[in-house]
């Protein structure tokens, strides 16, 4: 396939640990936790009652009083990243014509969508005040509008589809992104993931699963611990991280700055079980695999790696079989860094987090860390950076993501040098 190179030349990122692109990553190489007692609802009674929340985000500079009544939070969140996005490459829509509206898609990743709305909506239902039921509960409860409300906002008249594929949704987006501009059917795409879970009843259903922190909640920004011996689960958030993506050529051409290039994706699926992975780690190493063939690299070549890390026992232990499955000796030479001990677990956003992080770290030549990492699982025993950012220089990176129902997928990103 005579394919086109595809780069990344605008970031935006409303994240627990930062709003903003520069504030979020500022937070993260300086091993800055974002995760707090919840403030969106109660969670007295509870048991787990900490999250990656976004606190003070002004959801009325994005959506009107009157549209929010309407909308879920992720809509504010998704139209404020990728406001970011778009001006960070250098991109005014509001001065596109009707034709070049049309040539921009927007493709994003979501695993609940407006899960958080739809509960709320019932809320409303059995208490009695169906008067301030939304008019709109089953458009904006239907998780492929997402993408439209980004797409409406901006003008968009490109395709606009959403992934949900669990926690792997926001990755899977922006590789379908990629493979659009790489196959010549769009030059532009803006492409990333969100998620806000942040709800009495979706907390308590990750409860009955038994993956969630519990000890934490009166030291909140110690209960994510991807990795440790004394993880007792994950830490929910959510966030939205957007990227303006281009075909290289017409970036360069229009003088953009470019963050990288993506070179390689892969995706597999255990066909195992609905949550638990499969003990081996063969299927989440052949997606690391099929990443840097594509990449036409070796695990020697991988400077970093991102980890998906979600601090349950269970992922973190067959993370790290699978990246000895995958990168063999190099698994204890490469540095790599699990972003969820910063920011918590925001779902289907989690892949764009951690792509956000590793264009970053590409750019300045530090990697974040992992924080929280006091006593290492003996099971989880690879060059986890801890503590505070590490100097590493970056030209190839894997991006990592596992997903419940078995789901696997990887992006090996290349620092860009013309």
């Amino acid at each position: 396939m005579n394919s086109r190179r595809v780069v990344i030349t605008g970031i935006g990122a409303i994240s627990p640990n930062g709003i903003g692109r520069e504030a979020f990553w500022e937070a993260s190489k300086a091993g800055q936790s974002g995760v707090k007692r919840i403030s969106l609802f109660d969670p007295t009674g509870l048991q787990c009652q900490i999250a990656g929340e976004v606190v003070g985000f002004d959801e009325a500079r994005y959506v009107s009083a009157k549209d929010r009544q309407h909308v879920s939070r992720v809509t504010p969140l998704a139209i404020a990243a990728t406001e970011e996005a778009l001006a960070d490459a250098g991109i005014d829509a509001t001065a596109m014509s009707r034709d070049e509206l049309r040539q921009v898609g927007v493709m994003l990743g979501s695993g609940g969508g407006s899960q958080e709305f739809t509960e709320q909506q019932y809320r409303y239902y059995y208490t009695g005040q169906q008067k301030q039921c939304s008019v709109y509960v089953i458009p904006t409860s239907t998780i492929g509008t997402l993408a439209s409300e980004v797409s409406m906002r901006f003008g968009f008249r490109g395709l606009s589809h959403v992934v949900s594929t669990g926690c792997t949704s926001s990755t899977d987006a922006i590789a379908y992104a990629y493979r659009h501009i790489q196959m010549g059917a769009l030059d532009r795409v803006v492409a990333g993931g969100v998620d806000a879970p942040l709800a009495p009843l979706i907390l308590r259903g990750f409860l009955l699963m038994r993956i969630m922190s519990t000890r934490w909640n009166d030291d909140p920004t110690r209960g994510s611990r991807p990795f440790s011996k004394d993880r007792d689960g994950f830490v929910i958030a959510e966030g939205a991280w957007f990227f303006v993506m281009e075909e290289a050529e017409a970036a360069r051409q229009r003088g953009a700055r470019i963050y990288g290039e993506i070179v390689g994706y892969g995706s597999t699926c255990e066909a195992y079980h609905r949550v638990r992975l499969e003990e081996c780690g063969e299927e989440p190493a052949r997606a690391m695999g099929m990443a840097m063939r594509e990449a036409g690299i070796g695990p020697e070549q991988v400077d970093y790696v991102n980890y998906h890390g979600t601090s349950t026992e269970l992922n973190d232990r067959i993370e790290t079989r699978a990246m000895r499955l995958a990168f063999g000796q190099h698994a204890s030479r490469v540095p790599g860094s699990a972003l969820k001990s910063l920011i918590g677990h925001p779902q289907g956003a989690c892949g764009a987090a951690g792509i956000a992080s590793t264009l970053l770290a590409m750019r300045d030549g530090v990697a974040p860390p992992t924080i929280n990492l006091e006593e290492a699982d003996p099971e989880c025993d690879l060059d986890y950076i801890t503590d505070i950012g590490r100097r590493v220089a970056i030209q190839n990176a894997v991006c990592n993501c596992i997903a419940f129902g078995s789901k696997n997928s990887a992006m090996v990103l290349r620092r860009w040098d013309g």
